[in-house]
């Protein structure tokens, strides 16, 4: 039982997932043409995680994965307005069948400029309108310099996950 890891291309999942499994911050510049796998280990529980890549022509295989999974991470770019309309139907598109599902939204790149806050992102990505039912939680997150440590958005969203998973076994 896996994290799936989802998101358009350039919104940070690589980076997002190193941070979360190492506590430190390497930033990813190529693009994952395919599958990521990574295991983080916490005290309570081992998490694996699946990033499937972002590009037009991963996005097929984005729904397969689903079913198999525990919770469902989905990275948007806080800063690249013109995208999170097509992030926002993406994401709808992903879970209208799967009521249950908890969703963790990670509105990365809060530290470039012209990123929007957490409620803009709330709003753009129409979060309200996914149903009562399901976890639902949106953190802000930015991966900082090479080699520092993760930000406090980062461990609030490692901690959340931990949490989540454990609820889920």
């Amino acid at each position: 039982r896996q994290i799936l890891v989802l998101g358009l291309d350039g919104a940070g999942k690589t980076s997002v997932l190193h941070s979360l499994a190492t506590n430190h911050v390497k930033r990813s510049v190529a693009p994952t043409e395919g599958f990521n796998a990574i295991c983080v280990n916490t005290e309570e529980s081992q998490m694996e995680f699946l990033e499937i890549g972002g590009s037009e022509s991963l996005r097929a295989y984005w729904k397969m994965y689903l079913p198999k999974v525990l919770l469902l991470i989905y990275v948007v770019d806080s800063a690249d307005h013109a995208r999170l309309p097509v992030a926002k139907q993406l994401l709808h598109q992903l879970i209208q069948n799967n009521s249950t599902l908890p969703v963790v939204v990670l509105a990365n790149k809060q530290d470039l400029e012209g990123a929007y806050c957490i409620t803009d992102i709330h709003d753009a990505l129409a979060l309200s309108d996914l149903g009562d039912e399901r976890k639902m939680f949106l953190i802000g997150t930015h991966v900082a310099e090479d080699g520092s440590e993760i930000s406090s958005g980062m461990k609030d969203a490692k901690e959340l996950i931990a949490q989540l998973v454990l609820e889920a076994q």
